[in-house]
């Protein structure tokens, strides 16, 4: 019997499992999601008019003067709350549609507050309208018409979903207005009232049952991305309206920016300097009030991420001696620019202004003496496959690179080409040097644009460094450090275009390998010459403009071949591979999760969820006795027909029995006469 309990509890487990979640769904968790309305606490229908919430209130409180009812404090407070807010038409409107009900919070507070008072020392009213008017912070302001239409621009747009009866929306309009100057010229920005229900309701969430409304209350905040044009891409802020919050919330998600970090003093050093790529210019924000980095500061941070990196500084009074010593910054807010090793710092103080900032960043992108790189190669007019910095025009160019392993040594030779440079583009000294045709040649070619000065990290480029410097001691400038000394090294590569070739290019396929091999070489033709002096100012601009000049005045062989490519120096930005990139595996996990939850949050509130699985479990439970019964009638039919089985084999078994017994029988010396037997003989005798 306890065999077969078990095993009726093991079969029934599963409708018995699906009819308890049905229970607890239908008594415990459903009216949790519905609790009831303020019309239900009224006596009144949903939707009803403001008329009929007044009539209900004032039969309600003539029974109060009256004396038939005496309602207790809770009682009047849930009443009274009802009544005020369902006869203004503001809040009764976004009640009604979107279940927006922001001051709920005063029905614990004041029945708390008058707890074992009369209900007629309560002060009225219970709700506080709004103060201000809407037109005090409301601005850009989007109707139904306009809202279809303004997906024509391509720049992103931030929106805010507000009540003009909502006293949260009236908080946070300054917060909201500092917002939108912060975002101004990176993203569009405007507002939608709750009384333009098609657009609000398109804002909004559904529940499953397909009622609007709005997760996080009002305000509320969603983000279209740029080429986004419908409810599907859209991008809700869901947490604590703050401006840092938002505008953060936005670079990140919306506009795919980078952060820019602070940093302390001794954080500073380690973390970002040395870190730093050593040819980016470093850009240093100080402030006073910690706040972060405006949008478009962040943007200029990802246009000029090749050129330039940035980090943030907190001020503080007691260590101004730390940042004077270091970088001469006297207070904040500053910005300071760190470039060539060994260079003073460029500092400006006083507030930044974002178009200021920008021309200030375009200025001071590269170098004093610019390095060569991948992207920078065209630019400063050191590609084979370019042309001159002075235009297309120009057929013959020259650019002098300095090679070397980064350290002391390489940046000795930096501060040495800088005051080249430096010597080379002062008027002064091209007067003074013009008694000199030597020393003018240099000076009028950089001036012209035709000469240009760089720097080449030998051990990041060592297939293009050993190309131009084919020397027996290259390894002690080029690829990885063998020897303990590095020798940087001076070389002039001399370009030169032919001007023919250039204006009429005929597009026709190769016909053999050797034609093929002719049409992948470089189109300007080079020539390098390597610097063997001094490392004086004077030598070096004395052997340039001897090299300038004797390629302008001799005609020199036109040899072209092809140059190795610069290797990029820097791996892809972790921004460029879009939102999803910047956050963290571990964010992006915790967001599916917080999401999943809220999904079966939601779903917990479907009346519908109840039923379904009142219905799952009869139904599991009549397949699953069905299937029992069957069994039990199929092993009942078959017993029969083995007892008339049993009843035909008995007689046979019962014949087989006995001529079995009478075949096991002993012989009997009355039966038959034993072969070994014999008859004594008689005697004569009587």
């Amino acid at each position: 019997m306890a065999g077969d309990s078990a095993a009726k509890i093991k079969a029934y487990a599963v409708p018995a499992v699906l009819f308890s979640l049905s229970m607890l769904y239908q008594l415990v968790l459903l009216p949790r999601a519905f609790p009831p309305s303020h019309y239900d606490v009224l006596g009144l229908k949903t939707y009803c008019s403001m008329e009929e919430v007044k009539e209900a209130y004032e039969n309600l409180e003539s029974k109060w003067n009256s004396g038939l009812e005496v309602p207790t404090t809770t009682e009047f407070i849930k009443i009274r709350y009802a009544y005020e807010l369902l006869t203004n038409p503001i809040w009764k409107r976004n009640y009604d549609v979107f279940g927006i009900n922001e001051q709920d919070h005063v029905l614990e507070k004041l029945s708390q507050q008058y707890a074992g008072e009369k209900f007629s020392n309560i002060a009225l009213p219970l709700l506080r309208t709004v103060a201000s008017d809407t037109g005090d912070y409301a601005f850009n302001v989007i109707t139904s018409k306009e809202f279809q239409s303004m997906f024509q621009d391509s720049k992103p747009w931030l929106l805010q979903v507000y009540s003009s009866g909502s006293n949260q929306s009236a908080q946070f309009a300054n917060s909201w207005k500092r917002i939108a100057a912060l975002l101004n010229g990176v993203a569009n920005i405007g507002m939608v009232e709750l009384g333009e229900v098609q657009v609000a309701a398109y804002l909004s969430e559904r529940k499953p049952m397909g009622r609007f409304f709005f997760r996080n209350g009002l305000p509320s905040v969603v983000a279209f991305p740029s080429g986004c044009k419908t409810s599907d891409c859209l991008i809700r802020f869901e947490g604590e309206l703050s401006v840092d919050a938002v505008t953060d919330w936005f670079a990140m998600a919306v506009l795919n920016l980078p952060r820019i970090f602070y940093y302390s003093k001794e954080s500073l050093g380690p973390r970002f300097l040395a870190k730093s790529s050593p040819h980016k210019v470093k850009v240093i924000f100080f402030s006073k009030t910690g706040e972060r980095a405006t949008p478009a500061i962040r943007q200029a941070a990802r246009d000029y991420w090749n050129y330039a990196t940035f980090a943030c500084v907190l001020w503080r009074e007691e260590e101004f001696s730390v940042w004077w010593n270091t970088f001469g910054v006297e207070s904040a807010p500053a910005v300071v620019f760190l470039k060539d090793p060994g260079l003073k710092p460029l500092v400006y103080h006083g507030s930044v202004n974002d178009s200021w900032f920008l021309d200030v960043l375009e200025q001071n992108k590269q170098q004093e003496l610019p390095q060569l790189r991948s992207l920078t190669s065209e630019e400063l007019g050191c590609d084979a496959r370019g042309y001159s910095r002075a235009g297309r025009d120009t057929l013959t160019w020259y650019c002098a690179i300095l090679a070397g392993r980064l350290g002391p040594e390489l940046d000795s030779m930096r501060e040495t080409m800088r005051r080249v440079q430096e010597t080379l583009s002062k008027s002064s000294v091209l007067k003074a040097a013009s008694e000199d045709e030597h020393s003018i040649t240099a000076a009028v070619a950089l001036k012209s644009k035709r000469l240009t000065l760089s720097w080449l990290d030998g051990e990041t480029q060592k297939n293009y460094c050993f190309f131009y410097l084919n020397i027996e001691s290259s390894y002690e400038t080029c690829g990885p450090r063998r020897v303990r000394t590095d020798v940087p090294r001076l070389f002039i590569i001399r370009y030169e275009r032919n001007a023919t070739e250039d204006t009429f290019k005929v597009d026709k396929k190769a016909k053999s390998i050797w034609e093929f091999h002719q049409q992948v070489v470089d189109p300007a033709a080079q020539l390098s010459v390597t610097y063997n002096g001094s490392a004086e100012v004077s030598q070096i601009i004395q052997w340039m403009s001897n090299i300038i000049e004797d390629g302008d005045s001799r005609k020199l062989p036109f040899y072209r071949v092809k140059t190795p490519e610069l290797v990029p120096e820097d791996a892809e930005p972790f921004w460029s591979r879009g939102p999803q990139g910047l956050l963290s595996k571990s964010m992006g996990t915790k967001q599916k999760i917080q999401r999943t939850i809220i999904r079966i949050y939601d779903y917990l509130g479907d009346p519908r969820i109840g039923p379904a699985l009142l219905l799952g479990a009869l139904m599991s439970f009549g397949s699953i006795w069905l299937m029992r019964t069957q069994q039990n009638r199929s092993v009942q039919s078959s017993q029969p027909s083995q007892a008339d089985n049993d009843d035909k084999l008995k007689p046979r078994e019962r014949r087989r029995e006995r001529n079995a017994s009478k075949r096991n029988l002993p012989p009997s010396i009355t039966d038959f006469e034993p072969k070994d037997s014999y008859q004594t003989p008689l005697s004569d005798s009587d």
